[in-house]
Order: C-alpha cells, then sequence, then structure tokens
C-alpha cells in the first residue's frame, strides 16, 4: 500500500477502531490488582493510543503530502545523478532513470472530475516524480496534459506551460483537489478562455518537513536552484513544452504565490510571468524554515534580495508581468499587496484582484484560480516553436531524376 493510498488510511482507521473496542472489552478484566494487571492497562492504552495517533498522521500525510513514499519517510532516496531521456517528442514522461519518472497514484485517484477518455478528446493528468539533476531533489508531481497534446495536427508544437506551486505545508493534492487547477484548466481550454497549456503541479518545498521557501539556503537544501533550473529541465527533457521564457509562468497560493512571484522578479530568464494568491513579498525565518539566509555580513544582502519590494526600488527591474490576487477584509496581506503593485515599474507589468472580503483559505482562492490562469494563459506564447520536421526517406522513386521528394512544411 501507497504511504498516500486511501487503503492505507483505511486500514489504520479500522486497525484503531479495533484497539479502541478491544481494549473497552478487557478492561474489566484488567481491574485488578498487582503488576500483570497494571502492565496490561498501560500496554492496552499504548497500543491504542499508537493507532489513533498512526492513523491520524496517514490522514494529515495523505492531504498536505509531507512524504510521498515510503522510501521518502524513511529516507531512502538515491542521490545518485539522473540522466536525460530523448523521448523523440512521444508525449508521455520518461521512463526510469529520466529526469522525470512513473510515480504510484500519490493520491490522484482520490480527485474527482479529472479527465475520461481517449486523450485526444479528454486530456490527461498524470502523476510523476521531478528529478533535479543539480540539486538531486525528488519532487512529486502532477503533469496536466491538454486534450491537443495528442492530436494529430499538433503534434510537432511546443506547449506553454503553468508551473502551479501549493502552499506550505500542504501538497500537490490540493492543488488538484481543493483548488481544481488540472479541472480549471480543462474547462477554460474547452470554452477558448485558455490555450492549451501544460500545467506542472508541484509542492514548494523540497526538503520537507522543511519550508524551503523557494531559497538556496547556504549549506542547505537549493530550492530556488530546482525550481529555476532542475524542473524546466526535466520537464523539457519529457515533455514537448516551449523552450523560450516566454513559455513559462509559474502560479501559486499562500506560500505557493510567494514562490512564484520570487521565481519571476529573481529568474525573469526562466519564468516571465508569475501569478500570486494571498502571497507574501518578502521571505523571513520562521520555525517552519530554519535558517534560510545563514549567517554573517551576507544573510541580510541574501535576506535583501528575497524582499521584492526591496528589489524593485534598489535593482533593475525585469520584463515580467505579475498578478497579485487579495481582498480588502479577511487578508492581513492587503496592505503589502497595495505596497508591492505600487512599487511596479515598466518594463514591469502588473495586474490585481482584489476581492471585497476573503480569506486565507480555499473559499477564497477557488474563486481567483480561474481569472488567474486565464490571465496568465494570455502572457504566454502558443505555439511557442515546433520540433524539428523528420528528415524524408530517401526513396528509389525520390532519387530518380527529375523527380523531388515531397517534405511536409512545418504546421
Amino acid at each position: 500500500m501507497g504511504l498516500t493510498s486511501r487503503s492505507l488510511e483505511y486500514t489504520t482507521v479500522l486497525a484503531a477502531l479495533v484497539c479502541v473496542g478491544l481494549t473497552v472489552w478487557v478492561w474489566p478484566r484488567l481491574a485488578r490488582r498487582g503488576p500483570v494487571a497494571v502492565l496490561g492497562r498501560l500496554g492496552a492504552i499504548g497500543v491504542t493510543q499508537l493507532a489513533i495517533l498512526t492513523a491520524c498522521a496517514v490522514a494529515v500525510n495523505a492531504d498536505f503530502e509531507f512524504y510521498g513514499t515510503w522510501d521518502e519517510l524513511l529516507g531512502n532516496v538515491s542521490t545518485a545523478p539522473a540522466r536525460i531521456a530523448n523521448l523523440g517528442g512521444t508525449g508521455v514522461y520518461a521512463t526510469q532513470g529520466g529526469l522525470v519518472e512513473p510515480a504510484g497514484p500519490q493520491g490522484l485517484d482520490r480527485v474527482k472530475g479529472l479527465p475520461v477518455g481517449p486523450p485526444a478528446k479528454a486530456g490527461r493528468v498524470e502523476s510523476v516524480r521531478i528529478i533535479g539533476r543539480r540539486t538531486r531533489a525528488i519532487d512529486p508531481a502532477f503533469v496536466y496534459l491538454p486534450p491537443q497534446y495528442f492530436q494529430p495536427q499538433f503534434r510537432r508544437q511546443r506547449f506553454p506551460v503553468i508551473v502551479a506551486i501549493s502552499g506550505y505545508p500542504g501538497g500537490i493534492m490540493n492543488l488538484a483537489q481543493f483548488l481544481h487547477v488540472p479541472q480549471t484548466a480543462d474547462q477554460l481550454e474547452r470554452t477558448g478562455r485558455l490555450q492549451p497549456t501544460v500545467v506542472v503541479m508541484v509542492r514548494p518545498t523540497i526538503a520537507p518537513p522543511r519550508d524551503t521557501e523557494c531559497v538556496d539556503v547556504p549549506g542547505g537544501p537549493k530550492a530556488e536552484t530546482f525550481f529555476s533550473k532542475d524542473l524546466p529541465e526535466a520537464i523539457r527533457s519529457a515533455y514537448r513544452v516551449g523552450h523560450d521564457p516566454s513559455a513559462w509562468g509559474a502560479l501559486g497560493y499562500s506560500s505557493g504565490g510567494t514562490c512564484a512571484l520570487q521565481l519571476a522578479l529573481r529568474d525573469p530568464k526562466v519564468y516571465t510571468s508569475a501569478a500570486s494568491l494571498s502571497g507574501d513579498y518578502r521571505i523571513q525565518d520562521d520555525l517552519t524554515t530554519g535558517s534560510l539566509f545563514g549567517s554573517g555580513p551576507a544573510a541580510k544582502r541574501r535576506e535583501e534580495g528575497h524582499d521584492l519590494v526591496w528589489r524593485l526600488k534598489h535593482l533593475p527591474v525585469p520584463q515580467v508581468s505579475v498578478l497579485a490576487a487579495s481582498s480588502r477584509e479577511g487578508e492581513r496581506d492587503y496592505g503589502p499587496t497595495v505596497r508591492f503593485l505600487k512599487a511596479v515599474r515598466a518594463p514591469m507589468t502588473s495586474a490585481r484582484i482584489i476581492l471585497p472580503r476573503g480569506s486565507h483559505h480555499f473559499t477564497t482562492w477557488l474563486r481567483e484560480i480561474g481569472p488567474a490562469m486565464e490571465w496568465m494563459g494570455r502572457q504566454l506564447t502558443f505555439p511557442q516553436d515546433t520540433t524539428p520536421a523528420p528528415k524524408p526517406k530517401r526513396t528509389a522513386q525520390a532519387s530518380s531524376p527529375g523527380v523531388r521528394p515531397v517534405v511536409r512544411g512545418r504546421r
């Protein structure tokens, strides 16, 4: 049973209920004096509490994806550099040993409303693991592929990419089950409000349970390197997606929104647009992050580099597009959102979603995700470029004098 599977949840809950029932049943027999009876009572209480805590831990992990596999939980993670698999534009994820590997359901089997039917008509959502060649991080992901990805007329075209990032401590399940990212992308594309787009759903931390906040930690996890170098390299090696930055955007909620903005402003040659739902505009240490910037004189400079308002005031402004979403009432980030938007200047452009009332919750983000994805679709180029045309096979007829081979041109 997988660590995030429904069967494991049911098994642990059933075991906890059985332990409670057995404890109630045998308790009268243990209500005696003597060391044996005392040890029996302590054992019954200990086993029952352990079973209940295990069931709770499994349920929480299934929802928030702290650990995606048993190996990840036990620390049995390979650190060997991975190789890039050349798929020749086949349109499916890499095989074992590549930078994108097939994974178990990772909870995807519990998500409702996903595409059903032939991929060329319904699209497809794949459950994979992304392996960082530089960072050696292994991150679970869902990848949404639109129907056009599988249709013959688009077989040589590369698709734009939206990297959707969950909040912390949430995992990729939150993006699919609660924020409805793949379902929203499918609906927008079918109604013509979003061009055919590949959506890669990931979590913001690469070293769970630590909150790495998309920061390259001195002497620690290199989260920014993973998102700005490893992830794009892996996705390009396995899928037919755009190679130019104009085809890449990042979107997220809460910590994921913070990460999206950081990536666009700090790595504009990778991501040219970002949408943040209730994100922050500076990164600071807390109990979940530990020390992100190290110590000494360089620590302050590193922290300033992750303060987006400071960057806009003191550093050259990148040519990117950003969208910030907040609420006048109910969210603490409304004031910082306004200050950030006021600091934006050319060549950078900005848009906003400001609700009268909202909260730091999926009830609010569900109202914003559709408009945010529609906005981002207008920022990305499609088709960004095309794959090389196959070389025509030389035939006896084509090699005859006066006869030219027919080469199908680019679409």
